[in-house]
């Protein structure tokens, strides 16, 4: 065993390393009996492509680059692709990020690619185009139906959103006027209609304007007449303070049970009563729980759904038995059956600690929308574990069973240098708890000297209505294998902790957040786990904001590494941003017209010249979310205020061509993660050779 300082450890775990290994399964699926899902590829321009699993177990990558699979719906996207087998053929429907036209392909039953894939929808010039997500494939009326995001002018916020139908034979591809909308544009937001088994209904999720859909959505249903349209559209759950986060539909298993949907028995077409249950996961309780025509089937302290950032996300899924496979957990997720008549819930044994927010279930809504009786047994899902990397996971409904069966985790170094997790909560202001992952330096053969604190990096995550999982990440083992640890905050407004815990931050974004980060990061230095020295903050999209807020408003830190920040509330709450969340900061902040003071109080822009210690700055040319102008601005100040004191602060700033919000080019990722590296490095007195010095600008 050698003895070495912090930060001198060497590491099989490069930044190639940790950047090939980015990015997750998403979007599973059944086409037939095969399942399929979206993969990342960081070294093929950071695209995404659809991944197919034969029934003997061979995988294989469907569509070759440039295609993209991937959907910029609310600029998040969301379910990209569906597919179904018809008269021995697969017919699949992607979403091509480039055009973000919908696709039509027909891929070979055997190893032989099919043929190219064709254009079921026009392109339109108009501000950012004809958007698509949550396609669903209705066979017998010749369309898929998902929802179509239109922009009807230059600006962001220029745009409408509507239930719409494409015909699968093509002639809408350069005709808009063919594809048919089923309903108006008078929600602001919506989710994909999901069909009730019978066919007769169709439900989805709304809201609008200031609101986001973790603080208040509504569930809609409609009739599906015999033409194909949806009519008599009402609104039957939620509301301003009540957010449902998905919703769906179920056969009742209860013989004579009738559905409530509407308050009553409810009939469906040609006055026939319905059996059919509605599903959905509402917060009214505190929590995200599960409702079956608006009855908790499992009242908990714990969420069964969670922050919709993407649509399409699914945290349950109904089987044909009448069981539901769900997804669950207080911070940590887990997978289960559940029997909504008794409330009983099953978890499938194994190791992981996290399940992503998508699920399929065999069978599930072929052709005309009904599914097949006696087939909903295999459920899949995307989890991992702080041992393994997100994986493919198939839980038989009837045994019990999970298994591993795509993108399985391959150790790409010994696991012996991997991170070990300590899941904390600390004590911030007012008492408060704050949740937290604590990574300490990890290496199997190298310690530090005994007198020595290692230095650690807090993580603030995305969101900020969001958290950080509790996986394997070989960004954090990068630095923890090299002697510096790493501590990721589910500060207050994190989801996966309540209602409650999320409205923390309600008006206190730039407050709560950079108290708690600050709490864990004083607490790991006073209990002897960090040394108070050598503390630094890192974050991403609402994350950076965090850590710039951090660095304008705190001594805590002796560095920061800002990426894709929110810099400038003003700036950020009148254009400069997309229309999902243009109205975000109403909450997040308070309404700018009533509170402007306060706008420019916490934001960075406005406060460049109290930064102190040596910062990275990242940033996406192509971010429409968090624009390079915002960090540019920041700069010029900084600038302003070195020339006029003569006491510039060291820092640098990177920004990368073709990235957006967020970095998938396996290039981009190790520049950022070599720099980010080589900061710590000269601000904490480390040596790490083979690492490029990154210039700072003094």
């Amino acid at each position: 065993m050698q003895i070495l300082p912090y930060g001198f450890w060497p590491s099989p775990i490069d930044a190639t390393l940790a950047a090939t290994h980015d990015g997750r399964p998403e979007y599973v699926g059944f086409v037939g009996d095969e399942v399929w899902w979206t993969a990342p590829r960081p070294t093929e321009n950071g695209r995404r492509t659809l991944v197919r699993r034969r029934v003997d177990g061979t995988e294989e990558s469907v569509l070759p680059a440039p295609w993209n699979v991937r959907s910029r719906v609310v600029e998040y996207g969301g379910q990209p692709w569906t597919g179904t087998v018809h008269e021995g053929q697969l017919l699949v429907v992607f979403v091509h990020f480039a055009d973000q036209r919908l696709y039509a392909y027909e891929p070979g039953p055997g190893p032989e690619p099919g043929g190219e894939p064709r254009p079921l929808t026009p392109v339109s010039s108009v501000g950012g185009g004809l958007r698509w997500v949550e396609p669903q494939l209705l066979l017998d009326r010749g369309e898929v139906w998902c929802v179509l995001e239109e922009f009807t002018g230059e600006g962001p916020t220029d745009v409408r959103r509507v239930q719409a139908a494409v015909p699968l034979d093509g002639s809408a591809a350069h005709d808009r006027a063919a594809v048919r909308e089923l309903t108006d544009d008078r929600h602001r937001f919506i989710t994909g209609a999901r069909l009730s088994p019978d066919g007769h209904r169709a439900a989805w999720l709304a809201w609008d304007h200031p609101r986001m859909p973790w603080e208040g959505t509504e569930v809609v249903v409609a009739d599906v007449t015999a033409d194909g349209t949806l009519s008599d559209a009402r609104v039957v759950a939620g509301g301003p303070g009540e957010s449902i986060a998905q919703v769906d539909w179920m056969r009742s298993t209860g013989g004579g049970r009738r559905s409530a949907v509407d308050g009553g028995p409810s009939t469906g077409e040609r006055g026939q009563s319905s059996g059919d249950c509605l599903l959905y996961t509402s917060d009214r309780s505190g929590w995200w729980n599960l409702y079956r025509d608006h009855e908790p089937v499992c009242p908990r302290a714990e969420e069964f759904g969670g922050a919709l950032w993407k649509l399409g996300h699914r945290w349950f899924v109904p089987l044909e038995s009448g069981l539901v496979g769900v997804v669950h957990g207080r911070g940590a997720t887990a997978l289960g059956i559940l029997d909504p008549e008794t409330g009983e819930l099953v978890d499938a044994a194994g190791p992981w600690t996290e399940f992503a927010s998508t699920l399929a279930v065999h069978g599930e809504r072929s052709e005309m929308g009904v599914p097949p009786p006696g087939r909903w047994g295999r459920v899949v899902a995307v989890a991992a574990s702080p041992r393994s990397a997100y994986e493919v996971v198939e839980l038989d409904a009837r045994t019990g069973r999970a298994r591993v069966i795509g993108a399985a985790h391959d150790d790409a170094v010994d696991p012996a240098h991997y991170p070990e997790p300590r899941i904390r909560t600390f004590t911030g202001p007012d008492g408060r708890d704050i949740h937290a992952h604590v990574y300490p330096p990890h290496h199997p053969g190298v310690v530090a000297p005994g007198h020595e604190l290692p230095p650690y990096v807090i993580w603030a995550h995305g969101g900020p209505t969001g958290r950080a999982p509790l996986v394997l990440d070989l960004e954090i083992a990068y630095f923890t294998s090299r002697g510096i640890g790493v501590a990721e905050v589910n500060y207050g407004g994190s989801t996966g902790y309540g209602r409650e815990y999320r409205e923390r931050l309600r008006e206190q974004w730039g407050v709560v957040d950079v108290e708690d980060c600050a709490a864990v990061a004083l607490a790991l230095a006073d209990e002897g786990t960090a040394d108070r020295d050598r503390l630094a903050i890192r974050g991403g999209s609402a994350g950076g904001w965090t850590a710039a807020a951090s660095l304008t408003g705190t001594d805590v830190y002796a560095c920061g590494t800002i990426r894709y920040p929110v810099l400038d509330l003003v700036g950020w709450a009148t254009g400069e941003t997309h229309d999902f969340e243009s109205r975000y900061l109403d909450s997040l902040v308070g309404p700018l017209a009533e509170v402007p003071a306060r706008y420019a109080r916490r934001s960075a822009v406005e406060h460049a010249d109290r930064i102190t210690a040596p910062f990275l700055l990242l940033q996406g040319l192509d971010d429409v979310i968090c624009p390079p102008a915002q960090c540019e601005r920041f700069l010029a100040g900084l600038t302003r205020h070195a020339r006029l004191t003569g006491r510039p602060v060291p820092h640098a700033y990177l920004a990368f061509e073709g990235e957006g919000h967020g970095f998938r080019q396996a290039a981009t990722m190790v520049r950022a993660l070599e720099a980010e590296l080589s900061l710590y490095a000269q601000v904490f007195g480390l040596r790490l050779p083979g690492i490029p010095r990154l210039e700072l600008v003094r």
